[in-house]
């Protein structure tokens, strides 16, 4: 079979490994998930190492919960997977391609204008990938987050927000991608630089106007009110000489009853932002609704046009202001130990990597080929086919090793916010968090190893109470 498979002219030979390839990384995911799914179904009783730390009917809650969103995962993938299949053997790629030529040249653009065929091709492609995951975005938020007492959105206010979504994606994905191939086209010998160089200005600004400009036209962020709470967040700072300028609390509840925390922001202009259902004196979803405030939760709702759902009621949620502190003295960690500049670092050095490689295959005339470009070397595909599918096992690998990365930076911060002496704070509120998430506490060995960006509870807990380590 690999005799006569490397008999194949390499145009085949490239398709069909990176068939090949795919599947090997379904099936070993899909693998990974069958091995969780066995703890799921198994472990029926709180071990007795959790008793103290979760009881017996939060434990059963979560595990139906991950039992669901594993199964949900399997056929997700598994559709995914054979749709993405389907598109490279049946020559979906140069098929929307020629589509969009067809779309341009209505408006007299011929094949010399490449960049608005790509813009043309670029929407569409995102149109089509919309489409076909709202399904599964719709069963994924109101059957299983529904059933587990998750979601907080209406219909309405989902389909509205998807528009919303995929309208702001479209601003700054066109625009970014024209100028992208504009400099690829003008740049030269040395044009990998010049990209380079674009996409880090393009995700320096991006992550500078998120939080201010993007996140509000989804969720009402307001500042977080005088209080002791935000006396003691300043304080913190201050200690650490973290140059905290702004705390927003952002309305996370009109969604979900996740809860989140985490800063933004470069140089001396840093901003902390807290979800409501985090803070146990702000989370709607505490209110005891004995009527007035049930009444006003009503009129607020008609006058401002909310579409979520009603909050649920006496439902205590969150932390109280001490754990809340102790969870950004973790976040504060991160920053503080310089985890937010390495992977700045790292991700740069990828960045970099990739296009000084994309600028040494997008010659190769057997790369298009292997796709169905018999006529045309289009930069957008060619963008599409190395980094997607030729730099696969390279993203696989560096996947795997970002998240063992990941995980010693959490250690790390559990750490630091040891050292700020809120270890017994930071303690209580893990505990808190996974049970307000659902969070399965037992792990396969080898699925953590391979998804868990965070440390599973256990090991954190035993690190927060066992000897410090320099």
């Amino acid at each position: 079979m690999l005799a006569e498979l490397l008999q194949l002219p390499v145009q085949d030979q490239i398709f069909y490994a990176v068939l090949v390839f795919s599947w090997t990384v379904y099936l070993w995911e899909a693998y990974l998930a069958y091995r969780q799914r066995r703890i799921y179904r198994s472990t029926m009783h709180v071990p007795t190492e959790l008793g103290k730390i979760m009881d017996s009917e939060t434990f059963e809650k979560s595990r139906l919960y991950q039992l669901d969103k594993s199964n949900f995962g399997f056929w997700s993938g598994l559709y995914s997977e054979t749709e993405g299949t389907l598109i490279l053997l049946l020559g979906g790629i140069p098929f929307l391609w020629k589509i969009s030529g067809n779309l341009t040249a209505r408006f007299g653009l011929g094949p010399e204008y490449e960049i608005s065929q790509s813009l043309v091709f670029l929407m569409l492609a995102t149109l089509f990938s919309a489409f076909t995951g709202l399904p599964w975005s719709l069963y994924n938020t109101f059957v299983i987050e529904e059933k587990h007492g998750f979601n907080q959105q209406t219909l309405g206010f989902f389909l509205k927000d998807a528009l919303k979504k995929f309208a702001v994606t479209q601003c700054i994905l066109l625009p970014v991608t024209s100028l992208l191939l504009y400099i690829i086209k003008i740049g030269g010998d040395y044009f990998f630089i010049y990209a380079w160089l674009f996409t880090l200005i393009v995700s320096l600004v991006l992550v500078t106007i998120y939080a201010d400009y993007i996140a509000p036209l989804f969720d009402k962020f307001t500042p977080l009110p005088d209080g002791e709470l935000k006396t003691d967040i300043e304080s913190m700072s201050k200690s650490i000489s973290f140059p905290l300028t702004k705390i927003y609390v952002v309305e996370g509840s009109k969604r979900s009853s996740h809860s989140n925390a985490y800063f933004y922001g470069f140089f001396k202009n840093k901003r902390i932002v807290l979800f409501d259902t985090l803070l146990e004196d702000y989370s709607p979803l505490n209110q005891s609704g004995e009527g007035e405030a049930a009444t006003e939760q009503k009129e607020e709702s008609e006058v401002s046009g909310d579409e979520s759902k009603p909050k649920p009621k006496n439902k205590k949620q969150g932390c109280s202001n001490p754990e809340v502190l102790a969870v950004l003295g973790h976040e504060l960690g991160h920053w503080k130990l310089g985890h937010t500049i390495k992977n700045i670092i790292i991700s740069q050095m990828n960045s970099f990597l990739c296009f000084f490689l994309f600028a040494a295959l997008i010659g190769r005339k057997e790369l298009f080929l292997a796709f169905g470009f018999n006529d045309s070397q289009p930069t957008l595909i060619g963008l599409m086919i190395i980094f997607q599918f030729i730099f696969s096992p390279y993203n696989e690998l560096l996947s795997f090793c970002l998240t063992v990365l990941s995980r010693r930076f959490e250690f790390q911060a559990d750490r630091f916010a040891r050292g700020l002496g809120r270890s017994a704070e930071l303690y209580s509120a893990l505990i808190k968090l996974n049970k307000d998430n659902l969070g399965f506490p037992v792990a396969d060995w080898l699925f953590s190893m391979w998804h868990y960006s965070h440390p599973p509870l256990l090991e954190r807990l035993r690190a927060l109470t066992g000897p410090k380590q320099d």
